[in-house]
């Protein structure tokens, strides 16, 4: 998520009322999650899984709650309560614009494009050229659709992320500074659920076609040409390689990485990366061949 405007680490140590460790003079224009910084960014840490995960990143500041050695070229910002001053630059840069009309004047529509009625389209939203956005779609602030795109009704692009941080107070939602962007050629089915990237853009490639009542969470990046029939759900996070065939009712767990061409058959549950080109089945999913050989043995045993 970029900032509007840079800001010095040491305004930022000010703004903040934290104590600056390291650096004075960075220059900070983006924020990020610790799955997504690059050089210039802001994140945050505040448990002890992830402390060197995030001093080691690419992040240029870290919001973090003790007091570390910055590392070279790096500042730290120490404060009590990381996530929520994080969380409020976030808000600052995202505040909540509630839709107020059904298209947004702010909003840019291609030539030969088709909204058909009771669709909602947010808040700088940019739609190209020869798509058809069904009715009841709805299209969230700041999400981009390529051109000759298809969403059928009720589909949900951009909603927040299902996020929380776990407080002693109870589930605390992140706010969603990213977005969602279709490129060319994708077509939604009806009821499907893109939610928007916590700070960075949750992406479905070229060509790809999901069935009705597809999940997509947040940051997920979904390759150019796959398939996604009925009721898969993706958590977020996760990368699926191009040609990707996911079959009905398949779950994948979140921040995980599914190689090129990978089929997973229906009904499946996958908990880890899998190898490009491979066909996988079962709960937890494995090399197909070896699961229809486990079930034939099972089979085998039951008739012993």
């Amino acid at each position: 998520m970029r900032l509007k405007t840079s800001i010095s680490s040491v305004e930022l140590a000010k703004k903040l009322n934290g104590r600056l460790i390291g650096a004075p003079d960075l220059v900070l224009h983006g924020i990020n999650e610790i799955h997504h910084v690059e050089e210039g960014d802001i994140t945050f840490v505040d448990f002890h899984k992830y402390y060197d995960k995030a001093l080691s990143s690419a992040a240029s500041l870290i919001l973090i709650d003790q007091e570390r050695e910055a590392p070279a070229g790096k500042a730290l910002i120490v404060l009590a309560a990381p996530f929520v001053a994080y969380n409020q630059l976030v808000r600052e840069q995202r505040p909540l614009r509630p839709l107020r009309v059904a298209i947004d004047p702010s909003a840019k529509i291609g030539p030969g494009t088709i909204i058909e009625p009771g669709a909602v389209i947010g808040p700088d939203v940019q739609i190209g050229e020869d798509c058809h956005i069904h009715a009841n779609v709805v299209i969230g602030e700041g999400c981009t659709v390529g051109n000759r795109v298809v969403v059928q009704a009720n589909t949900v692009i951009g909603g927040e992320a299902f996020y929380f941080k776990r407080t002693s107070a109870g589930m605390t939602p992140w706010r969603s500074g990213g977005s969602v962007e279709l490129q060319d050629d994708v077509e939604l089915g009806p009821g499907c659920s893109i939610a928007r990237g916590i700070s960075s853009t949750t992406t479905i490639g070229c060509g790809s076609k999901l069935d009705a009542l597809v999940q997509i969470g947040h940051d997920c990046k979904i390759g150019a040409h796959c398939l996604l029939a009925a009721q898969v759900g993706i958590a977020g996070n996760t990368t699926l390689g191009d040609w990707c065939i996911l079959q009905g009712q398949v779950g994948v767990a979140q921040n995980l990485n599914i190689g090129e061409r990978t089929i997973i058959l229906a009904k499946s549950g996958v908990g880890k990366d899998t190898e490009a080109g491979v066909e996988y089945f079962g709960i937890p999913a494995q090399r197909a061949r070896s699961a229809f050989r486990d079930l034939a043995m099972l089979r085998r045993l039951k008739n012993e």
